[in-house]
């Protein structure tokens, strides 16, 4: 544990001195959001507010942004040497991957929190009740812990730093072929198929109904299932790489 919260602090102290991943993560999607509502908002018919509908996704498209730096700052250890270093000090492997994978998780909340601020005085209304406000919290926790370790391990399969960048962008705009912005059923055959089994468009339809105080079916479910394979297998593929590396 000792190890574990040593390395953790090192994380978010790069994390805050790194100014323009910081910048990224944090402000790039509240960017994003006040472009959806104000520029493209009036010509997207979501079947209601567009900003009630967008949200959601902005708020998804959060975690994908967040792990960018997390592969970048785990190749930049695995290529610089200093994990070398680290081998020979009597602390447990992991640590240094779990530093990595909570300070991700650390970032991503302060941006969710940014963003859903910014969409409050944009207009956003939720409708929900404290259950379902938790019940988007841990979703969305989930999803944040699931895409970091998934990059985590992008981050130790990437021979280079800019390989590492290159592999997260697409998680970063896989939301934009999801029910993330603009509703499934709009897309072309081809594109509405690849939407519909994706996960992100269950996560941020999840999300977005927990939210909105509509029913949310079984998409909750397949949402959390999702999110649970991608840390089972983040985790593990971490954890392999990091001892074959």
């Amino acid at each position: 544990m000792t190890a574990s919260l040593t390395f953790v602090g090192r994380s978010l102290r790069h994390s805050v001195r790194s100014i323009d991943a910081l910048l990224t993560a944090v402000l790039l999607p509240v960017a994003i959001l006040l472009m959806f509502v104000y520029v493209f908002g009036g010509a997207i018919d979501a079947g209601g507010r567009y900003v009630d509908y967008v949200v959601p996704g902005i708020i998804v498209l959060c975690a994908g942004f967040g792990s960018a730096s997390t592969a970048v700052a785990v190749a930049v250890d695995m290529t610089t040497g200093v994990i070398d270093r680290f081998r020979t000090l009597p602390i447990p492997s992991g640590a240094v991957l779990t530093g990595h994978v909570t300070a991700s998780v650390a970032r991503n909340v302060v941006s969710t929190s940014l963003v859903i601020a910014v969409a409050l005085i944009a207009g956003f209304r939720p409708e929900v009740d404290p259950a379902r406000w938790l019940a988007a919290a841990a979703l969305l926790l989930a999803l944040m812990v699931a895409i970091s370790w998934m990059a985590a391990a992008f981050g130790l399969l990437a021979k280079t730093i800019e390989g590492a960048n290159a592999i997260t962008f697409v998680a970063a705009f896989a939301p934009y072929v999801s029910s993330a912005f603009v509703p499934a059923e709009s897309m072309p055959a081809g594109l509405r198929w690849v939407a519909e089994h994706q996960p992100v468009t269950p996560i941020a339809d999840s999300v977005r109904a927990l939210t909105m105080g509509t029913p949310v079916g079984d998409e909750l479910w397949i949402a959390f299932a999702w999110c649970a394979a991608g840390i089972v297998v983040g985790r593990a593929a971490a954890a392999y790489l990091f001892r074959q590396n």
